[in-house]
This record gives structure tokens, C-alpha cells and sequence, in this order.
């Protein structure tokens, strides 16, 4: 198993992207490089795959602009939520365990690309 060696300081490195990725699944999809480089160092596909198969909800897809936050709970269990930017809350999720790195991290997604809000 890799460790996971995410620190919120490395987050600060991340202002820009010279490179995309595309999800594998959701083909329409992509992410900066910081958004790999917490999947990478977090073991955080799976949150990756949760913002682009969210977008397959019509409250989330109706949204040009996301802020997506996962708040993680001391009991590892975790809060993904969606909101329009403004604090209005469109989708909710509950995860039962993970062993994300960090408290706490938010991601933007527009135009299809999931990115860190540094690299906005």
C-alpha cells in the first residue's frame, strides 16, 4: 500500500495548470495537475471519480460553476458536498470510511475540469 504524503502545504505550489488529464470513464472530464497530484499523493482517485460521476446529477450538472468540499470527520467517516458557489448546497454524499490525508480540501469544477481553487 502507498503512503500517503498530501500535506496542505503542497496544495500552495499548485497556481496554474500546463497540464490536463482526462478521466478514464467520464472521457469529457479533465484535471489539472494539482487535482492528480492530491489523487496521486492523497490516494485520491476515487474523489476525482466522485466529482466527475456527480456530474451525471441534473442539480450538480445544472451548476456551471461547483465548489466541491470534503470534510473529513475524526472518525474517518467523511462529507462530499456540492454547492453552486454561493453556499447553496445541490448534492450531499456520505463516506462511510476514508483515509483521505487532510481535514479538510475543496475543488472547483468548470467547463468540465475539475481543478484545485489555487489553480483557478
Amino acid at each position: 500500500m502507498n503512503q500517503k504524503t498530501l500535506t496542505k502545504a503542497d496544495l500552495a505550489h499548485f497556481t496554474g495548470s500546463e497540464q490536463w488529464y482526462r478521466h478514464g470513464l467520464a472521457r469529457n472530464v479533465l484535471y489539472t495537475e494539482g487535482a492528480q497530484y492530491v489523487a496521486e499523493h492523497g490516494g485520491a482517485y476515487w474523489l476525482i471519480d466522485e466529482i466527475a460521476f456527480g456530474q451525471a446529477e441534473s442539480a450538480v450538472a445544472a451548476e456551471e460553476f461547483q465548489v466541491w468540499r470534503l470534510v473529513v470527520n475524526t472518525d474517518q467517516t467523511a462529507t462530499l458536498t456540492c454547492d453552486d458557489g454561493n453556499d447553496r448546497v445541490v448534492f450531499t454524499k456520505q463516506i462511510e470510511y476514508t483515509d483521505f490525508p487532510l481535514p479538510e480540501i475543496r475543488f472547483y469544477f468548470t467547463n468540465s475540469i475539475i481543478l484545485l481553487p489555487s489553480e483557478y
